[in-house]
């Protein structure tokens, strides 16, 4: 089984055959059934059987039926068939402050090594790719993996990121403000390059491995020291002619506001990420606090904590009042850093968003009401999103 012949099937194969669909498929899902394939493709199940009995032959696809737990939980759900892991891997790397994190992956989704490389603040793109080459060369050299197999890259951005993988506004990574991604790491790396805002990478997380899995409308909403968001439909993700769709935090809920990072004033960012409560707490304790020292002194009793999230909670949830005004998504995923505060921060924000939007729990049948619920993996959805964006890429592949 060689990378050639899995890239034929999965670019040179017409994308309407049963063979390039099935390929497809399991390279966006993972290990999955028969029946599954079936109902994904709408192929019928005579055609399914008839085209995986040419692709076990050939080594593409194989059997598989154990659970492989993979990188920090994350782990194919038990299926039956599943791509050759010895056909090929892909690449995630994320782009953070400080930063970058690689992570390595095989076609049938089990995830094999994981690296940071830290870099301090503001650092120059072309030495960003320099160091990320030398990272995944380490992660296939102590894992055996034959660099010859490496089927593409994705790239998880801390910013909006363009259709043509320009990175738009970014203040957390402001040294990539203008920067075609693909034009700094295909050169260096000499692979495909697919490129999205992070919180889109979180919700391909989601969608391929987490709270999202079998749903093909939902949102995703982060909340860290930032806040961020995507919108997924039909299964695909919703970017925007430029790339902004989904940028949730910079709604602005009051014109006359304070200064945002982005330029305009009372951005929802300001009172629903959990920057400036945490300020608040450091100013009242009078020592540096964490988000996870936060949230530990909220569980534990402290009013002043509790009562921060509990605001955070509220203005998030007028917030997705006004996404769900506009939306009405079956499900709402809530992401990023607070996640983990659990029902401290859903309870609250659960009860603010049937304040705040239009359709109301009460109004509807329990199937056609909006779903809210905490993401799978909160901790570390981008980077696991970047790795994913690649492997959903593969049809895509030139």
């Amino acid at each position: 089984m060689t990378k050639q012949l899995l890239k034929s099937l999965l670019v040179d194969t017409p994308a309407g055959s049963p063979e390039g669909l099935i390929v497809r498929c399991l390279s966006q899902r993972g290990a999955i059934s028969a029946a599954q394939i079936s109902k994904l493709t709408g192929l019928a199940r005579s055609t399914v059987s008839t085209a995986l009995t040419g692709l076990r032959r050939s080594g593409v696809v194989v059997e598989s039926y154990s659970v492989d737990e993979g990188i920090k939980g994350v782990g194919r759900p038990a299926a039956t068939l599943a791509l050759n892991p010895e056909a090929g891997t892909c690449v995630g790397i994320h782009l953070s402050l400080d930063e970058i994190r690689v992570v390595v992956a095989d076609v049938s989704h089990s995830f094999i090594a994981e690296k940071t490389v830290t870099l301090g603040l503001d650092y120059p793109p072309d030495r960003a790719a320099k160091l990320t080459k030398a990272a995944i060369a380490e992660c296939y050299d102590e894992n055996s993996l034959p660099v010859s197999g490496l089927l593409g890259v994705g790239v998880s951005v801390s910013g909006p990121v363009s259709p043509e993988g320009v990175v738009q506004r970014a203040s957390i990574v402001p040294t990539w403000a203008g920067v075609n991604i693909r034009d700094v790491f295909g050169p260096v790396l000499q692979q495909p390059i697919f490129a999205a805002n992070e919180s889109n990478c979180s919700a391909i997380a989601e969608m391929m491995w987490g709270a999202a899995v079998g749903c093909e409308d939902f949102v995703l909403f982060k909340i860290d020291l930032g806040v961020g968001g995507a919108i997924v439909q039909q299964g695909r993700l919703v970017t925007g002619i430029a790339g902004g769709a989904g940028e949730f935090g910079h709604i602005s809920i009051d014109p006359a506001g304070d200064l945002c990072r982005c330029g305009n004033r009372g951005c929802l960012e300001l009172y629903a990420s959990f920057k400036r409560p945490l300020e608040q707490i450091e100013r009242v304790k009078g020592f540096r606090v964490t988000m996870d020292d936060a949230m530990r002194m909220a569980a534990e009793g402290d009013v002043g904590a509790l009562r921060m999230i509990e605001d955070t909670a509220e203005f998030a949830g007028r917030g997705l009042g006004i996404i769900g005004s506009i939306i009405n998504p079956p499900l709402i995923i809530i992401g990023g850093r607070m996640a983990l505060a659990g029902d401290m921060l859903l309870n609250p924000l659960i009860a603010a968003y049937e304040r705040h939007t239009l359709i109301k729990s009460r109004d509807v049948t329990p199937e056609s009401r909006t779903r809210i619920i905490k993401g799978k993996h909160t901790e570390n959805d981008s980077l696991l999103g970047a790795v994913g964006l690649a492997l959903s890429h593969h049809g895509m592949l030139k």
